[in-house]
């Protein structure tokens, strides 16, 4: 008998055989691991590292039987949990069942532990959950909270600003050009591709018959843009998202930012932006919502119309008086606010919403859209460009994002 080629394989067996077995093996081990207990009697058996991934799974997933999903009553047990997933699965998968404990397990109260928050895999749905609980808090807790929610924040900011500035800042540049520079405020590349019609082919060379400057635009505000919040809970993502970037474009000397958010009342938020985590933590999740008193609000920090850019982020469902909120956001645009209604700012799309006042918004040309995160500095360059708006969106397939029956 001729020795096999791999001294691991049996005798009497082929290498394909061993390969076949082996991918049994691990398929029967993946379907054991996907259905739990139920199944350790008709699948293999498992041992070491998959034991123990068996067993954190169990806890969350497992209803099987006499056997019931749990983490304990403490939070140093939900924390120890947590550090299991952290070790046995990937930051995807970790996000996934953490979301999944706080539903199935109710652990919006364990959040409030110290532990608890340390041992946190952080994401946005983490933090929207950890502004959501807010006030409630324990004094304990709010050091690691903030810590975790810090972490989130950096991440996207970092992820964010650098885009915000650059496309908020061409938009600025072209929006404060002109037509009679000074020689060292010419931009040539705009003069040339304006007066490409005028070149002369005898002389290899372009006559300009118009020069295109920038506006010297550091020396003073250019634009102002306002923010208003709804603190609706299905709008916990988007006051993320939202606080984060109007504490970067408040960084830009040229733009004026201000930030509100509300409920049935209204809190401005403007003079926390150069820190969008005392922002976070300067909202209060659900209640109420008088859309009409934080548009009054906001008609107030306007002193620019022309100069000036209105952000709503809300679902619209008015408490307040609808006909005079609508009323005044078409005094808005008869000053000549541009005015913006985004239903979320978020990458899940719009969360319900009044249909009937987005259409009444809509019938008025007021553009009414959820948007991603990525797409909102260009979204705010074209507001200030004085863009088409509506095409803007249609093009980028934002306008149907979220709304469809």
């Amino acid at each position: 008998m001729t020795r096999p080629e791999n001294p691991d394989t049996p005798v009497g067996s082929t290498s394909r055989d061993t390969a076949t077995d082996r991918d049994t093996t691990d398929r029967d081990r993946r379907w054991r691991l996907v259905l739990g207990a139920a199944a350790e009697d008709s699948l293999t058996t498992l041992s070491g590292a998959d034991t123990a991934m068996d067993g954190a799974l169990g806890k969350l997933y497992d209803q099987s039987g006499d056997r019931r999903g749990g983490l304990g009553r403490s939070a140093p047990g939900v924390a120890r949990w947590l550090g299991d997933i952290r070790e046995y699965f990937p930051t995807t998968v970790v996000q996934v069942m953490q979301r999944d404990a706080v539903e199935r397990l109710n652990l919006h109260a364990l959040l409030a532990e110290p532990e608890m928050i340390d041992a946190v895999e952080p994401d946005i749905d983490m933090v929207t959950m950890l502004i959501g609980l807010g006030r409630a808090i324990p004094a304990k807790s709010k050091a690691s909270a903030r810590a975790l929610v810090r972490k989130v924040v950096d991440e996207v900011e970092r992820r964010i600003a650098d885009r915000t500035r650059s496309t908020l800042g061409a938009a600025l540049d072209r929006s404060a050009r002109t037509l009679r520079p000074r020689l060292h405020d010419i931009d040539w590349n705009a003069t040339i591709a304006r007066n490409l019609r005028h070149y002369l082919p005898e002389q290899k060379t372009i006559v300009p018959e118009r020069l295109v400057g920038r506006g010297r635009r550091s020396q003073r505000v250019s634009k102002d843009i306002v923010i208003a919040i709804d603190q609706s809970g299905s709008m916990a993502a988007s006051i993320v998202y939202a606080s984060i970037f109007g504490a970067v474009i408040a960084t830009m000397r040229a733009i004026r930012t201000s930030l509100v958010v509300f409920d049935t009342s209204v809190v401005d938020l403007t003079d926390k932006l150069d820190d969008p985590v005392d922002v976070l933590f300067g909202t209060t999740l659900g209640g109420g919502t008088d859309i009409n008193r934080a548009i009054a609000y906001c008609q107030g920090l306007i002193d620019r119309p022309d100069d000036s850019i209105f952000v709503l982020i809300s679902d619209l469902y008015e408490g307040g008086v609808r006909d005079e909120m609508l009323k005044r956001i078409h005094q808005m645009r008869d000053d000549g606010v541009q005015v913006i209604v985004l239903l979320a700012l978020s990458d899940e799309g719009a969360p319900a919403f009044d249909r009937e006042i987005a259409g009444d918004l809509a019938a008025m040309g007021v553009p009414v859209f959820a948007c991603t995160p990525d797409a909102f500095p260009d979204l705010l360059a074209v507001a200030i460009s004085r863009g088409d708006i509506v095409g803007w969106a249609d093009a980028n397939e934002l306008s149907r994002r979220g709304m469809d029956d």
